[in-house]
């Protein structure tokens, strides 16, 4: 999840990248027993406890309204609450029309739109996936002043977002941006995104929270982040799928193969030792973790399975027979660990740390359904529906999990996963509605901020790439299936 998180909140990792032996949480199960020891007594203590539960609603800026491309071809700031006015399909701004230079940008743009997709065309969600097209292009590659020094990011470097915390690589966000530019048919932009990636990754096999877009390292010491290597592998797999033709797909994985099988033996390594699950690491809330949460297993199940297929598609049937089997092994220590307590952020949550909310189920459910795994798991999908009640915020949307703070803001790239999450798994209704908030929260320039506040403001930072490219899956899938 693309927020800003203090270095110093990073989690601590070895030298070879690796997370250290896991280490219990004794301190929240003391608390959590000890407020329901005050609860069942009835003391003061538990009043005050719920008093800190008690929902309070917070502010946050907007941070800019949109993004745009300046003739010389940089990007810069929309103003937040400055509505911008772009030259037709582009993120030029139409105060340069006649411009030699900007009306041949805003050319560009149009021809690149033209070269691909635009799911949703002729349906209500047309003009929000194109602007997701628009927003996620103008930040690829992008050159920018960065304090004078002209920064140029690297040829497929996705930023998540402009605000500067967020001008930086998640390989998370890359990837789902990358099976975004598959889906839509600009399947070279999605690879050269993944070849980014495989540029900045660990000799051992792992990703960095994020990177500097000009591939020369790391912004923080945020540290390594497991989800990643199963969102990488989910969506090289996605991106190879779209390509119709048996020698185009061939030499794509060719190029892409590199990164494929390193991350795979990395996963591989990470899940030899019985049950079969990777160690304790930060995942997508990018918070420090001394327990296994299910937003980093979940992916790695993904990566994995996609992986299978993968490698039997291109006719390496041991590859894939080894990644299948321990794909197999990692669902099954999914299901027996996760699986008891409802599929929730934490395998040992149990009744005490949930009724006191320290846990609970996050949006991490929605990756254990398809597209993301070949099947759910049994009780995954009740679960999601479960999760998506107790994650609901009173402007609309979700935030990233029941155990959040409940601070009344929704979050778009945990709603926008549920809405995908809903395109694909036979609920068209829960998809249209959540797709129809978002665009009912964009900022006035058609931006998709990562933030909406409790009374609908667009905040924080916009636009959001992996927000964008959730819109565009959504739209996709549902298009796909005739709901729309």
């Amino acid at each position: 999840m693309t927020t800003a998180v203090l270095p110093e909140r990073a989690a601590a990792r070895t030298a070879d990248g690796a997370p250290p032996p896991a280490r219990r949480r004794r301190g929240r199960r003391v608390l959590a027993w000890s407020l329901a020891a005050a609860l069942w007594a009835g003391t003061a203590a538990w009043s005050v406890h719920l008093k800190a539960h008690e929902s309070t609603e917070e502010f946050v800026a907007l941070y800019l309204d949109g993004v745009h491309l300046q003739p010389d071809g940089t990007v810069a700031d929309v103003p937040a609450h400055e509505p911008a006015e772009y030259l037709p399909g582009s993120r030029v701004l139409a105060e340069h029309a006649g411009d030699v230079e900007a009306e041949a940008l805003a050319a560009a743009q149009r021809a690149w739109l033209a070269e691909g997709t635009v799911p949703g065309a002729g349906t209500p969600y047309e003009e929000v996936v194109t602007d997701a097209l628009l927003d996620i292009r103008t930040l690829t590659g992008a050159a920018f002043d960065d304090g004078g020094a002209g920064l140029e990011a690297a040829p497929g470097a996705v930023v998540a977002g402009w605000s500067d915390r967020w001008r930086y690589v998640w390989p998370r966000d890359a990837s789902f941006v990358a099976a975004a530019l598959a889906r839509t048919g600009h399947v070279e932009d999605a690879v050269a995104v993944l070849g980014f990636v495989a540029d900045v990754q660990s000799e051992h096999g792992g990703f960095q929270a994020r990177y500097v877009p000009d591939g020369s390292g790391v912004p923080d010491a945020r540290g390594i982040q497991l989800d990643g290597n199963g969102w990488v592998l989910w969506s090289a797999a996605t991106v190879l799928a779209q390509i119709e033709d048996d020698g185009e797909r061939a030499a794509a994985f060719a190029r892409l193969r590199p990164l494929v099988d390193t991350t795979v033996d990395h996963v591989l390594e990470l899940t030899a030792e019985e049950p079969h699950l990777p160690p304790p690491s930060a995942d997508y809330w990018e918070v420090r973790e001394t327990d296994l949460t299910l937003g980093t297993v979940a992916p790695m199940l993904a990566g994995l399975e996609h992986a299978a297929r993968l490698y039997a598609d291109q006719g390496l049937g041991d590859r894939a027979a080894e990644v299948g089997g321990r794909a197999a092994q990692v669902r099954s220590a999914v299901v027996t660990t996760f699986g008891p307590g409802g599929y929730e952020r934490y395998a040992d949550g149990g009744p005490v740390t949930s009724l006191l909310g320290a846990d609970g189920r996050d949006a991490a459910t929605a990756m254990l359904l398809p597209p993301f795994t070949a099947e759910a798991p049994p009780g995954a999908v009740e679960a999601w529906l479960l999760s998506a009640e107790e994650m609901a915020r009173p402007a609309g949307g979700v935030a990233p999990g029941a155990g959040w703070k409940r601070d009344g803001i929704t979050w778009t790239p945990e709603t926008t996963l549920y809405a995908l999450a809903a395109a694909e798994n036979g609920h068209p209704r829960r998809a249209t509605a959540w797709l129809d908030w978002v665009m009912e929260h964009r900022t006035a320039s058609g931006a998709i901020p990562e933030k909406v506040l409790a009374n609908g403001a667009p905040a924080a930072v916009a636009p959001l790439t992996w927000s964008g490219a959730n819109v565009i899956l959504a739209v996709a899938a549902l298009e796909e299936s005739g709901a729309l």
